[in-house]
């Protein structure tokens, strides 16, 4: 136990755990879009964020900026992030459309049960993890540092950066700006209409299959950007590293009460303050199993999870 340094760090544990929180909730969003229309787990998720964070460092290789390329300027930064952003939006949606179009419409059209959904989608997981695997022969691939850390004010001690500002800020933006587009716009209507009631909906004249493509590309953007902020976070992917940290999203999801925008941004960031406050209380290697326990002991007695509204019921 090391509760006097979890004490002594309380705030700078707090600030890492909301940083790493905002990639998770991000990353949940795609899992709750998608749960919220559908009642699917799409757990080959976790791949379509892990495609992204390949597509930032292979944009940036591609005009010249990789790990030997020295220090760009301010001017360069800004640009070479908004590349790296397109890169991994386009390459996410595309992954999550591709995925939706081959695996999950094809079966939507025979209605087979819910199992067999669940085993498709841990299988289009496998494939995608798989096959990145074999192409980047299951090697570390490091990015250039564009934005480097520097001290933006401190408070109890605790040091807040420019990555940490940026990350959090930006989640926070990306999430006021899906749910705003989900219960202002025509789309979002549609989306809301199809979560309620697709029988409904139809006979309205919303096109289910329409409104499916557009919450899967939507899901794959939110994740593009989430693989951005990792790679300004972290600096490194691998084929593997959805893995872990989609289980974590969707837990993320799962407590927030999944099918509830909201309620990704909010289990995202209570999950990544439980696990950094696990992490100072038992120890780093207990990281991975403190936010477990506690998502357990919640959804006994929140079975529904902390908000527990559907997508179909959300309102502004």
């Amino acid at each position: 136990m090391h509760f006097q340094y979890w004490l002594d760090n309380f705030w700078s544990l707090s600030v890492g755990g909301l940083t790493q929180g905002a990639i998770y909730a991000l990353v949940a969003l795609g899992y709750t879009l998608v749960y919220g229309v559908l009642r699917l787990i799409n757990f080959a998720h976790s791949e379509v964020f892990m495609t992204g964070t390949f597509a930032v460092i292979i944009a940036w290789n591609a005009v010249g900026y990789d790990l030997n390329a020295g220090r760009p300027g301010t001017g360069t930064v800004i640009a070479l992030l908004a590349l790296g952003l397109v890169a991994a939006s386009l390459t996410s949606a595309g992954t999550a459309l591709l995925v939706e179009r081959v695996a999950y419409r094809p079966l939507r059209r025979k209605n087979p049960p819910s199992l067999v959904f669940l085993i498709t989608a841990i299988g289009a997981s496998v494939v995608l993890f798989e096959s990145v695997g074999l192409m980047t022969d299951r090697k570390l691939k490091g990015a250039i540092t564009l934005v480097q850390p520097k001290e933006v004010f401190s408070f109890f001690g605790a040091t807040v950066d420019n990555v940490q500002i940026i990350i959090i800020v930006s989640a926070i933006v990306m999430m006021f700006g899906l749910e705003q587009f989900i219960n202002r716009t025509r789309l979002g209507r549609g989306v809301r209409a199809v979560a309620q009631n697709p029988d409904a909906a139809a006979l309205m004249g919303v096109n289910r299959d329409r409104v499916i493509m557009l919450i899967f590309m939507i899901g794959g953007l939110m994740a593009g950007g989430a693989a951005l902020l990792h790679i300004i976070k972290v600096g490194s992917t691998q084929y593997d590293v959805g893995f872990i940290l989609g289980v974590k999203a969707f837990a993320a999801a799962v407590l927030g009460g999944i099918g509830n925008l909201r309620g990704a941004l909010l289990g995202g960031l209570l999950l990544g303050l439980v696990e950094n406050w696990g992490a100072g209380v038992f120890g780093s290697e207990w990281m991975n199993v403190v936010p477990f326990a506690c998502l357990v002991l919640i959804l006994m007695f929140r079975p529904t999870g902390l908000l527990g509204e559907s997508l179909g019921r959300a309102r502004a």
